[in-house]
């Protein structure tokens, strides 16, 4: 089994009942789940096994043995499900050395690989087992350099994940630890967001910021890192951090990011590092020599991520002899240069209004350090011509090799000074603080000769994309879903079609308008129930139910927000159970319910105090909803229902949309809002095409304002009745076919979207069909228009 519950393993015939769960919530397990159980109590491919060969008659929880054998297990089938579990688990000989090593180490540095790597995967995105053995490799590869030294050889050729200049074997080798990338989650939110609403279909290049740091813990790659605030080039670097300027390359499909032509975008930005250091702006700004590229794909449906990072490092046409090997800064200077050093170069960051320097020079002596930057290394080295020193801020941890910065640092001293000085040494600077105590001692120096190319025109060769998690040239891919606040998800989700529209489509699509729209729905029937649906399809967050009936069994078929137990126990009132599903629905929707009666004409009260009190109640409450909300939809069974409700809407100047169901035939109709008194009722804009003169076309129904319209009482001759009383049963109940009202609903929210997005706004000037759009809104590029015979304009055949 690779994935699966606790509760679902299988119990090994030798193993008791109780010892399995005693098992799997001991101590060593517990603390080390969380670093491979990302999904809750789920089984990795292999531990199964693991957990059946320590499953022993006789060995409970508390024994020492298990304790120690299940910590190491746990770590070793994880990080390699691919050996043989028995063999790495051996007691009485250690498993082949072209396992894992595993039993090489100590069990105290193993839960130090093991912290170290869950802290790296938690950092980089990447998976733990990939990140343990970068650390057993790197641990491997350092008692191999004890064990050479010891001996006198050398081991520079076996350290794993080396980059090395061209050159002779040996330390005459100079070789490079290279970046490791480091995407912080806000990152790929951020990207999410600029894709959707910036981006959409745009693959020109973006540019964004990184950063790296020097004070990493010992053990742990040189990371680049890019957060949330990477797309922001104004936004301040973090202290002590060095910036990084890069490119982003975001495609729209997956196969445009496999068949970018990477080699092309390597060679465009590596002649950008060439030129700038032909021309001197990497003296004056080297923060120009550290730059990286970054190829992605976004899946926003299934948060995945594809991403390939390059680190365009010049390569230098000849060998770069080490006459120096590397040795700690503590061997070469005494602790009062030290302490001279880090003084001097926190006095120049402080000058420079920077908290970290890329690059910078030293010249020192028994007594005293000086540093500068590289733009007066005239000044600064006058009359030395023999050797310089350089600095540089070294993200590398490792005790012999530098960090990948270097590289383009040693092309323009050989570029820029080889005619001058026959070698350069080198500080790579590292400033680690623990503890609250500053160390700079295990920073590292070494002296290299530099290879004759003093004004060569020629851009080098370049070299830099990162290696995926299995070692080889390729890409990289994270899912995120899995962190992400399931609410959040469901949110973006939401908006993820909407947002689409924007691109093509509808690219004039003012969706906040829609969004922020607060609509109140009088009635949660059928129609009450399919409107809200749409409404939460077209993204609208605040929705509020007005209804006094109770949930019947009849209703749930008809209406999708209930179900069969919400009819149960004389029936749930319809408005709080239409609020609470659209919440389970979708969590960020703002729903309320509110059980009321709406006042009707031919409907009267005894005059009851605490009937009348009821009553005055119900419309003070109606009309404080009515004007607390932006829209109002007129969805209930009757006619006279309706009266109340748009009197105070059209007092209030409310937007109205009316929707009425007969059996085959249905009305979708806005009401008219009437112009404020200030202004004149003849006055008109005089952009709006809807002037006097277009009244009098051969339409009648051609371009009239918003303002001229009427409302679903306007053509009444008698005031609205009691349209229930001395009707069958049929006659009052709204028969009508089970498809009509999801129509009507459809078309209602499809209405008052297309009212929302007129660029006059819904007030006066909005005309009366929505066919009459100015022809911008007709386009292909605004499909909001209705077809015409959508739309009744008359109450034919209505029943309600």
């Amino acid at each position: 089994m690779s994935h699966g519950s606790l509760g679902l393993c299988r119990l090994p015939q030798n193993c008791p009942q109780h010892s399995w769960a005693e098992l799997i919530s001991s101590p060593p397990f517990l603390e080390a789940a969380p670093a491979f159980l990302p999904q809750g109590p789920c089984l990795p491919a292999g531990l199964p096994r693991v957990l059946t060969v320590f499953a022993f008659p006789g060995a409970g929880p508390s024994s020492p043995r298990l304790q120690a054998e299940l910590t190491r297990g746990v770590a070793a089938a994880v990080a390699f499900p691919r050996f043989s579990v028995l063999q790495l688990l051996r007691t009485d000989a250690a498993p082949p050395p072209k396992t894992c090593g595993w039993s090489t180490f100590g069990a105290e540095r193993r839960e130090e690989y093991i912290r170290s790597a869950r802290r790296f995967a938690r950092l980089s995105g990447q998976a733990f087992a990939d990140c343990l053995l970068i650390f057993l490799q790197n641990g491997i590869a350092e008692l191999r350099r004890r064990k050479c030294d010891k001996h006198g050889t050398s081991s520079s050729s076996r350290q794993p994940r080396m980059a090395a200049a061209t050159g002779d074997p040996g330390l005459s080798k100079l070789q490079f630890a290279p970046f490791s990338s480091a995407l912080d989650v806000g990152f790929w939110h951020e990207l999410t967001q600029k894709k959707l609403n910036e981006y959409r279909l745009d693959e020109a290049p973006k540019d964004i910021k990184g950063y790296y740091y020097n004070g990493d813990s010992a053990g742990l790659p040189a990371r680049l890192t890019l957060e949330f605030s990477a797309f922001d080039m104004s936004a301040p670097t973090p202290a002590r951090c060095c910036p990084a300027l890069g490119t982003l390359y975001n495609t729209n499909t997956l196969e445009s990011f496999k068949t970018a032509d990477k080699k092309l975008l390597l060679e465009q930005t590596a002649n950008k590092i060439w030129e700038s250091i032909k021309s001197g702006a990497a003296l004056e700004d080297p923060v120009l020599l550290n730059k990286f590229l970054l190829l992605t794909f976004a899946d926003l449906k299934k948060y995945h991520f594809y991403y390939w990072f390059c680190y365009p490092a010049l390569c230098l046409p000849e060998s770069i002899p080490l006459i120096q090997g590397p040795v700690s800064l503590d061997q070469r200077f005494s602790p009062k240069q030290i302490e001279a050093l880090k003084r001097a170069y926190d006095d120049l960051c402080q000058r420079e209004g920077v908290t970290a320097l890329p690059y910078f020079l030293i010249k020192y002596d028994e007594n005293t350090v000086q540093v500068s930057l590289l733009k007066h290394y005239s000044d600064f080295f006058q009359g030395q011509r023999t050797k310089m020193t350089v600095g540089v801020y070294d993200p590398c941890n490792l005790a012999q090799y530098p960090g990948w910065p270097l590289r383009n640092l040693l092309v323009l001293a050989a570029h820029r000074w080889s005619s001058s000085f026959r070698s350069v040494e080198v500080l790579c600077f590292r400033d680690r603080t623990m503890q609250g105590l500053r160390d700079v001692a295990h920073s590292i120096i070494f002296e290299v000769k530099l290879p004759e190319m003093a004004f060569s025109p020629d851009c080098p060769k370049a070299v830099g994309w990162e290696k995926n998690q299995k070692g080889g040239m390729g890409p990289r891919m994270v899912n995120v879903s899995g962190c992400m606040d399931p609410k959040r998800l469901a949110e973006s989700s939401v908006d993820l079609n909407l947002k689409l529209m924007c691109w093509r489509l509808a690219p004039t699509l003012d969706l906040d308008k829609v969004v922020s729209a607060k609509c109140l729905l009088l009635g949660a029937g059928t129609l009450g129930c399919n409107v809200a649906r749409t409404l939460m399809g077209w993204g609208v967050r605040h929705i509020t139910f007005v209804d006094n009936a109770k949930i019947s069994y009849s209703n749930p078929v008809r209406q999708p927000l209930y179900e069969f137990e919400d009819c149960l126990g004389s029936g749930k009132p319809k408005a709080l159970a239409a609020a609470d599903r659209l919440q389970k629905i979708f969590p960020g929707v703002n729903a309320r319910g509110y059980n009321m009666s709406i006042p009707m004409p031919g409907h009267p009260v005894d005059f009851s105090s605490v009937t009348l009190e009821q009553a005055r109640s119900d419309v003070e409450q109606l009309e404080q909803l009515v004007g607390s909300h932006d829209v109002v939809f007129l969805l209930m069974d009757t006619r006279e229902s309706r009266w109340l409700p748009t009197v105070i809407a059209a007092s209030k100047r409310k937007l109205v949309i009316n929707a009425a169901l007969g059996f085959d035939t249905f009305v979708v109709m806005r009401h008219g809002l009437k112009r404020p008194k200030q202004q004149g009722a003849g006055d008109l804009c005089p952009s709006h095409p809807g002037g006097p003169a277009d009244l009098l076309g051969s339409s009648l129904f051609a371009n009239i304002p918003g303002y001229k319209l009427g409302c679903y009482f306007c053509n009444d001759v008698v005031a609205p009745g009691d349209s229930t009383r001395d009707r069958t049963l049929d006659q009052q109940c709204t028969v009508s076919r089970p498809g009509l009202a999801m129509l009507a609903g459809a078309l209602a929210v499809e209405l008052m979207v297309s009212v929302l997005q007129h660029p006059e706004g819904f007030g006066d000037f909005c005309p009366g069909l929505i066919t009459s759009f100015p022809s911008a809104w007709r386009s292909t590029n605004a499909p909001l228009v209705l077809p015409k015979f959508w739309i009744s304009m008359s109450r034919k055949d209505s029943v309600s």
